[in-house]
């Protein structure tokens, strides 16, 4: 039987086991044992159980967990609203004003949370019934903070940066510091496109009818510290070499729980929530990651994305072709699925192409992330759409809308980093 054949049919497996409303990674465990039996000669069960114990205890997969509990620890402490308070008052005579709070609040939040759903939760319960209340056009509310929310996977620490890393055997430090640029580039668009709608339409954004003295702003800025703290212990340590991503993410977690402590915000049963919290969602990535795993070794057997790649090779596409035809390809892809299912689902058959027309892995990691990004914004299965709108109760589709303009922006960038690729090589390198 010829690879396409086999290919269409894997993945009429896969489909139909999503489709049954199968957990993710048993699908993607049904999948595999699918192909060693049918297209393979390896023994399933021993090929299962050795992936299975191989992938459990990765050094680089340690890091995932801390992170996602140094977010949910400060999810659950004042130093959100801190944050905040702390920007507000610095963003009045901005072309724009307080909608600026989204896109800063958020870019700053992802640093240290890593999550693009938390960083929708913790900066829309503090931002949403504030932004109301002066009058901020509904539309720019929720876009900038749905836009906005998908940094969290970009900038470093990020979650599905960790994934990758661990589901391409890449360095995970080398793609925290390639992120970097892009996510000042991403924050900068949607920034740039606040004050442009701002200047367009005068009327559109509420005048800021407070002021401040230069010492009421540094004060209020105060809140600002502990965050800036955060950041620069944990992505200094990483940039610097200190510390690894690892390393970096146990520090993290030591911090988070002392800022929380002495914010006089955080119980213990807060601490046992973010911990409960931290497990399940930790669980279910890792679980995801194994059933990957185990497909990838799976896909190796049956020789397919060998095949593939060789394949692709011959017809002689040019990276650029590749990669638009790509794009579209996860675009579809996470209308259904989300971000992290996305990277782990087709990385073990996309990562041969992508090599074999000379594409350095860790730009088409950030690559992956952006496109990633857009589908947190799209329709049916928009992770930011439906935590905005467990905060609002407003359709999902009228958030999408609102949210339409940040997902071409998104896809500007990815132009930018096509174009100018050493936006995200370039750092890197110059750090190695």
């Amino acid at each position: 039987m010829s690879d396409p054949v086999t290919g269409l049919i894997l993945l009429g497996v896969l489909l139909v086991f999503l489709a049954s409303g199968l957990w993710i990674a048993l699908a993607l465990t049904g999948v595999a044992a699918v192909a060693l039996s049918f297209f393979s000669n390896a023994p399933v069960g021993l090929v299962l159980a050795t992936t299975f114990w191989g992938h459990s205890h990765s050094w680089s997969l340690a890091a995932l967990p801390l992170f996602i509990l140094m977010g949910e620890i400060l999810l659950r402490s004042r130093l959100s609203s801190d944050m905040f308070s702390g920007l507000a008052p610095w963003l009045g005579g901005v072309p724009g004003r307080l909608l600026h709070v989204n896109v800063l609040g958020c870019a700053i939040f992802a640093a240290v949370s890593g999550s693009s759903a938390a960083t929708a939760a913790t900066i829309g319960k503090m931002s949403i019934p504030e932004l109301k209340s002066r009058g901020y056009p509904e539309s720019l509310i929720l876009g900038t903070l749905a836009g906005s929310a998908t940094l969290g996977l970009l900038i470093p620490p990020s979650i599905i940066l960790i994934v990758y890393g661990v589901a391409t055997e890449q360095s995970i430090a080398r793609l925290f510091i390639a992120g970097l640029i892009p996510g000042v580039l991403v924050m900068t668009l949607f920034a740039g496109y606040v004050m442009v709608r701002a200047m367009m339409t005068p009327g559109l954004i509420p005048p800021f009818d407070i002021t401040m003295t230069l010492r009421e702003k540094l004060r209020a800025a105060r809140g600002l510290i502990p965050v800036a703290l955060l950041i620069v212990g944990v992505i200094g340590a990483i940039y610097t070499g200190i510390a690894s991503p690892t390393d970096a993410a146990a520090l993290g977690v030591l911090l988070s729980i002392i800022l929380a402590a002495t914010s006089g915000s955080f119980s213990m049963r807060d601490f046992m929530d973010a911990l409960l919290a931290a497990a399940r969602t930790s669980c279910m990535i890792a679980f995801i990651l194994i059933g990957a795993a185990y497909l990838a070794v799976a896909m190796g057997f049956t020789g397919i994305p060998r095949n593939l790649a060789a394949w692709i090779g011959e017809m002689g596409l040019s990276p650029y072709v590749l990669l638009a035809a790509l794009t579209g390809f996860f675009i579809v892809l996470g209308l259904f699925l989300d971000g992290i299912s996305v990277v782990v689902l087709t990385t073990s058959i996309i990562m041969p192409m992508v090599t074999a027309v000379g594409i350095d892995p860790i730009w088409f990691g950030i690559y992956l992330v952006l496109v990633v990004e857009m589908s947190q914004i799209t329709p049916p299965v928009g992770f930011n759409l439906f935590v905005i709108q467990g905060l609002t109760g407003i359709d999902i589709l009228r958030i999408a809308r609102a949210a339409f303009p940040f997902f071409l922006l998104l896809v500007l960038a990815v132009v930018l980093i096509t174009a100018f690729p050493g936006l995200v090589t370039w750092l890197p390198q110059a750090m190695s």
